[in-house]
């Protein structure tokens, strides 16, 4: 069973592996989620990014460790990690990794009420669909063979080759239902249903 959790934005997650690593303030974690590439799986932007870390620091997962300031910046707080922070760290990541989550994506809405289209208008928007995500598929390779290319560890792969099996799983999905659409019996049956609906 899932957890409540004093903050439970994934965001939050991201921030106190990368304290773990090392003390830092907001802006820096900011550059360096960018730079590893965690905005494509955690949605953020700077101003999310400081309230998750006061939210943080009000559940007592990370505190102030310094303030700095330079003549060139505004002041700024480097928050590292507590002890607490750990703890919830290393539960919450075997809670994810361990439980699978009921989650509600917007495209299985938009497939339980899918009938509500016309089949071909169906077939059609499927087909717009393949579209982008084979180019999402081939983005996601191009990272995987850069990364190999440049001698990135496998285990710092495993969200875009998770990435790359679900638009995969997408894409034979997506595929076999288009051409299910396109059946005439379903079609004759999507007219029954309609003319009965009026």
């Amino acid at each position: 069973m899932e957890k409540r959790r004093k903050v439970s934005n994934p965001l939050a997650l991201a921030v106190l592996v990368y304290l773990m690593a090392e003390p830092m303030h907001a802006y820096e974690l900011g550059r360096r989620l960018q730079e590893h590439g965690k905005d494509r799986s955690i949605k953020y932007n700077r101003g999310s990014l400081y309230m998750v870390v006061e939210q943080l620091r009000k559940a007592g997962f990370v505190a102030e460790r310094e303030t700095v300031r330079d003549t060139q910046r505004p002041e700024r707080t480097i928050y590292g990690i507590t002890e607490a922070g750990r703890a919830e760290l290393y539960d919450w990541m075997r809670e994810l990794v361990a439980v699978p989550r009921e989650e509600y994506p917007s495209f299985g809405v938009a497939l339980s009420l899918l009938a509500v289209l016309a089949p071909a208008e169906g077939a059609g928007l499927l087909g717009r669909r393949l579209a982008a995500l084979t180019e999402q598929a081939e983005e996601v390779r191009g990272v995987l063979r850069q990364a190999g290319e440049d001698q990135v560890h496998w285990v710092f792969l495993a969200e875009e080759r998770y990435r790359l099996a679900l638009v995969e799983a997408e894409i034979r999905f997506a595929a076999d239902l288009a051409e299910s659409l396109k059946d005439p019996t379903y079609e004759r049956a999507w007219q029954r249903m309609r003319e009965d609906m009026t």
